[in-house]
């Protein structure tokens, strides 16, 4: 045993970093950067347990009650702020103290507080050693293809959150469909920049199947980007399987990865096109991008374009600003699934440990130069963006209000619907002179990330004419006063 700590010491050596000289500066250098000469072993030993307290949490007797005492949430939350200023400030010792004591007072599997915590936690501390540690890539350790695609299934299904979005954008296509029946040849045609597994089409398939009949069949193309030919293959399967048992539809599937040329797109007479914006545009890693994405599709002259997009202000340029707004946004995520989950659920231990687990830990360690760090806008930064590339505003339909509080209705397992205002558990109401529909988690919408829907429609009668576009928002704040 004495050896394999002495080995486990040494893998900490080569892995720490710190320096606690380093000037304000050097926290806008990538970690790899920093001054590794200054160890010394007291530092490598309080490391070292700080790693033995966190496996011993994780081995906790899993039918210990996991109940936060009154103010101890509380505790909880200013200890993980100390963590995260220490870091940001290079006070490894002050860290590790603070990482210490939260890792004796969170559970994996105990209320929502301890439980977001133990992410952050874990988060924090991958951010003390470089990438190149096998302690990183122990914390740090991504669920397989098959444990994401679970846990995110079981969000889906249990949460309103990703289904408020699509059904809200669903309900706009079909509007802009039926605007245009007289002269679309009953065709329709999705180009979706970011399909994923594709959740959000086969409530489409099913609501266009319901406008068509055996003799007077509709015809419904996707166009899906995607990350990988795997995942357009998976994606492609599932869709095709579920349109054929609807046989007044004609469906097809083209799949294309990301960052092909919209030149490869197949187009089809009086077709009306609809472009799918969801999660996409905060995925690219600069302005330009997307001010180019936006310009292409503007030459596209579509009918009507959605995007859905989380609200935020995460500036990869500041650590602690995206450390306090990620931890309003998990802990709402995680108080949230009261709402739809007990605490002992598997389905629920699978989101967080899957899903919200490997997100939290993820945005906690991305370099301000990496590309793959999402850029969150306010709303009306996304609402400015499209207006400077041609875009204008219109007021969401009855009928998508109507669908949200529907769905809120369906999802809603133990609080009661809240409209405008009220407090606890998920409301929806209007916002932006009915020019937005918000799904809230408790709390105000103000200063919280969320979900931004943003519905197009054309002006007629104009040689170039600017878009329209109404949006949706979700937002799922958290108070911690």
């Amino acid at each position: 045993m004495e050896g394999a700590s002495e080995e486990l010491l040494l893998g900490l050596r080569l892995a720490i970093v710190t320096d606690h000289t380093c000037e304000k500066k050097m926290k806008r250098k990538r970690r790899e950067a920093f001054d590794l000469l200054d160890l010394n072993e007291d530092c490598e030993g309080k490391i070292f347990s700080l790693l033995q307290l966190r496996e011993q949490m994780l081995k906790l007797d899993q039918k210990r009650k996991g109940v936060v005492e009154d103010g101890k949430g509380l505790q909880l939350i200013h200890l993980l702020l100390m963590s995260a200023t220490s870091i940001d400030e290079c006070n490894i010792d002050s860290a590790v103290e603070n990482l210490s004591e939260l890792y004796q007072t969170v559970l994996l599997n105990g209320d929502s507080v301890q439980r977001v915590a133990a992410y952050f936690a874990d988060g924090l501390v991958a951010r003390l050693l470089t990438r190149k540690s096998p302690f990183y890539d122990m914390i740090m350790k991504k669920p397989t293809p098959e444990e994401e695609f679970l846990a995110f299934t079981e969000l889906y299904r249990v949460s309103p959150y990703f289904q408020f979005a699509h059904f809200t954008a669903n309900q706009a296509i079909i509007e802009a469909f039926e605007e245009e029946e007289e002269n679309n040849n009953r065709a329709l045609h999705v180009i979706d920049f970011d399909i994923s597994y594709g959740f959000q089409w086969p409530s489409l398939i099913q609501s266009l199947s319901e406008k068509a009949t055996s003799s007077n069949r509709i015809s419904f193309r996707i166009t899906g980007f995607g990350r990988s030919l795997e995942e357009l293959q998976e994606t492609e399967t599932r869709l095709m399987s579920f349109a054929k048992g609807f046989r007044n539809l004609v469906f097809e599937f083209q799949g294309l990865l990301r960052g092909s040329k919209l030149l490869n797109l197949k187009k089809k007479k009086n077709e009306t096109v609809a472009v799918n914006l969801v999660f996409h545009l905060n995925t690219l890693n600069n302005f330009l991008k997307i001010s180019d994405t936006l310009k292409s599709i503007h030459s596209l002259n579509p009918p009507i374009v959605i995007l859905v997009e989380p609200e935020g202000s995460r500036s990869p340029r500041s650590f602690l600003s995206r450390f306090m707004e990620s931890l309003h946004y998990f802990a709402a995520m995680f108080d949230s699934l009261d709402d739809c989950l007990p605490l002992d659920s598997a389905e629920r231990l699978s989101i967080e440990k899957n899903h919200l687990g490997k997100e939290i830990k993820s945005v906690l360690n991305y370099d301000k130069d990496d590309e793959n760090c999402p850029r969150y806008e306010r709303m009306e930064t996304w609402k400015a963006r499209m207006e400077g590339h041609g875009f204008a505003g219109l007021k969401v339909s009855s009928k998508s209000m109507i669908q949200a509080k529907l769905l809120l209705k369906i999802k809603s397992h133990y609080c009661p619907i809240q409209v405008d205002g009220e407090n606890g558990g998920f409301r929806v109401f209007e916002r932006d002179e009915c020019r937005a529909i918000s799904l809230a988690w408790q709390d105000r919408i103000s200063n919280h990330r969320g979900w931004v829907t943003s519905l197009c429609d054309s002006l007629p009668g104009l040689a170039q004419p600017p878009r329209q576009y109404g949006y949706s928002f979700l937002a799922i704040p958290r108070s911690w006063t």
